[in-house]
């Protein structure tokens, strides 16, 4: 019995000691640099190197701790780059390719010339088709794609051409009036005063069809067109009519129209593009709010997201259901986005309830659908959305895609670890 008391004394007492001595290091540890706090060590943050890290004050950029860290940077920052220089050259150049070639198809653009002078001895119809014509077979410039047709294909009515115009069979008109030379001839003979040139010819379009493509490549073709053609009859036109002894010089003095320029040209653009303040609601308006439609998929995930979040304090939805709740919602978010973006529309006094007018007339503001033209807007902007949903629909089929793959990537590592192990 004393033998085994003394032996619990003596593990007493080596205990004492181990914690004395772990005292003492304790207090040597908190005099270098720590301090103890409720007989806990704590390290002062005095700019040392810890025992487990390494500097905790900031370092230089090229510090040697910093080398993998550099690597890492200097590769995702190439990669980005790589990725948005291919983005810039594969994707914006197709803006730059669209325009590439833009005087080489501007034969795309058909215009009907259709002469109705078809009375013998016509000057005016025959030199206007035969300077078009000659532009179509050289193809030495660029030209609109001029089409002779003859005015039997309107039943000889100039007015079915206006129709023909406004139902976008072409996208422009040259008419040669019927007997346009031979009532300049009368004004030159008779000394008319009241002849007015403009009435020999008419150039009709829609420039509400694409004001771009109007102002940018037709009308500037059309009036180069005019000029020539002016320039070229009016030449030959007062020749013949000075060689004409027989024509009274007080008759040309009355009706100097008749002799120079002698033939004009009438233009009548049936639906104008007006007001300029819609210019925005065609153009960058859209453009922007197809940018907000599709970034809008960011703001929208982190509300669909809670559905299927754990630890919520709900269960998780099925997966079925989440797709169709975002296919749902979706819609009804492009649907309010459009409502507003034609609100933008109608509060700048866009009108959308004018009467649409009679076809073969020149009106100004002129709503086809009339007092329904505001929910045809709509639509119009819905069926531009449609566009991005089915990219979106697309988008989640590729990432579909993806996380397939990338689990079948991971599954195939895995069975190759696996048989590594068994083979080991």
């Amino acid at each position: 019995m004393q033998f085994l008391f003394n032996n619990h004394k003596i593990g007493t007492d080596d205990q004492e000691r181990e914690q004395s001595s772990s005292s003492d290091r304790t207090l040597a540890n908190g005099s270098n640099g720590g301090e103890i706090v409720n007989g806990e060590s704590h390290e002062k943050a005095d700019g040392g190197e810890s025992g487990q890290g390494g500097p905790k004050e900031p370092v230089g950029f090229w510090h040697p701790s910093l080398s993998k860290t550099r690597l890492k940077v200097f590769g995702a920052w190439a990669r980005t780059v790589l990725i948005l220089s291919t983005f810039i050259l594969a994707i914006l150049s197709l803006y730059w390719a669209v325009l590439f070639n833009v005087e080489q198809n501007l034969n795309s653009l058909i215009v009907f010339v259709v002469n109705f002078e078809t009375e013998p001895g016509a000057l005016v119809g025959p030199l206007i088709t035969k300077m078009t014509e000659e532009q179509i077979e050289l193809n030495s410039m660029p030209h609109l794609g001029y089409i002779t047709v003859p005015p039997s294909a309107y039943n000889y009515d100039p007015i079915a051409v206006r129709q023909a115009i406004y139902d976008q069979e072409a996208w422009a008109a040259i008419i040669i009036n019927s007997n346009a030379t031979a009532l300049l001839r009368q004004a030159v003979e008779q000394g008319n005063s009241s002849f007015d040139p403009l009435g020999t010819c008419q150039i009709i379009y829609t420039s509400a069809r694409d004001q771009d493509s109007y102002y940018d490549y037709i009308i500037p073709e059309l009036t180069a067109l005019q000029t020539e053609a002016t320039s070229m009859f009016g030449e030959m036109w007062v020749k013949q009519v000075m060689a004409n002894d027989s024509i009274p010089r007080t008759n040309l003095a009355k009706a100097p129209q008749a002799l120079s320029p002698g033939i004009g040209f009438s233009t009548y653009d049936l639906r104008p593009f007006y007001p300029f303040v819609a210019v925005p609601a065609v153009t960058i308006g859209l453009i922007y709010l197809i940018i907000i439609a599709f970034f809008s998929f960011t703001f929208f995930l982190p509300i669909h997201m809670q559905f299927i979040t754990p630890g919520e304090g709900h269960p998780v939805m099925k997966f079925w259901q989440l797709i169709l709740w975002r296919w749902l919602s979706t819609l009804a978010a492009y649907l309010l986005m459009s409502l507003a973006y034609s609100f933008i529309s109608l509060a700048f006094q866009i009108p959308f309830s004018n009467p649409p007018g009679i076809e073969t007339e020149v009106v100004n503001n002129a709503n086809t659908f009339g007092k329904a033209t505001f929910v045809v807007s709509l639509h119009y902007v819905l069926n531009v959305r449609s566009r991005l949903i089915s990219c979106r629909y697309i988008g989640w089929s590729i990432s579909l895609v993806w996380v397939l793959w990338d689990l079948l990537a991971k599954t195939w590592q895995w069975l190759l670890g696996s048989l590594g192990q068994l083979c080991g």
